[in-house]
């Protein structure tokens, strides 16, 4: 698989770490077959366009960058996946219910935003959907795993190199 970049997106040079461990614990932890992915905050696509092209699946990419939604759009081209693009803000043109949700949130935009992307993804999953999630420990992991936790039953998949996995299912 080959993604284009540019200025203007999260990691622009290399794939981030926690993207890429993100896409192996889904991979290598998975215990339910996923009809549909919405990657929210998608930047480029990686996470998103690698997942659906592994599982086989379909993609919804979403980010409020137009820039990072038109290299999103080339990308999934480029890699042969069937992909949706729609520009919005959180959850706010997101219409559909998915298997499984993803987001490396976009911690510079404030915790706020952080826990809107997270505690809003129950709104648009499947019945039995997960999210999946990836942060930092120093970005404060624990304490917003604390605050999901009345919504979501959270699971720790991995831990590596200060980076967090986080599944969460809908209680």
């Amino acid at each position: 698989m080959s993604f284009l970049s540019d200025n203007g997106v999260f990691s622009k040079d290399k794939i981030d770490y926690g993207s890429s461990l993100l896409v192996e614990s889904i991979i290598k932890n998975k215990t339910q077959e996923y009809n549909n992915i919405l990657d929210v905050g998608c930047g480029y696509g990686f996470m998103g366009i690698t997942l659906a092209k592994m599982l086989n699946t379909d993609v919804t990419l979403t980010d409020v960058n137009k820039r990072a939604l038109h290299l999103a759009s080339q990308n999934a081209k480029d890699n042969k996946v069937k992909y949706k693009v729609i520009e919005s803000n959180c959850y706010e043109n997101i219409k559909e219910k998915y298997s499984l949700i993803i987001s490396n949130p976009p911690i510079r935009a404030g915790k706020e935003i952080v826990l809107n992307i997270l505690m809003q993804a129950k709104d648009y999953l499947s019945s039995d959907g997960e999210l999946w999630f990836v942060m930092r420990k120093n970005q404060g992991v624990k304490s917003t795993i604390k605050h999901i936790e009345n919504v979501y039953m959270c699971e720790i998949i991995e831990k590596s190199k200060g980076f967090y996995i986080i599944k969460a299912k809908k209680r």
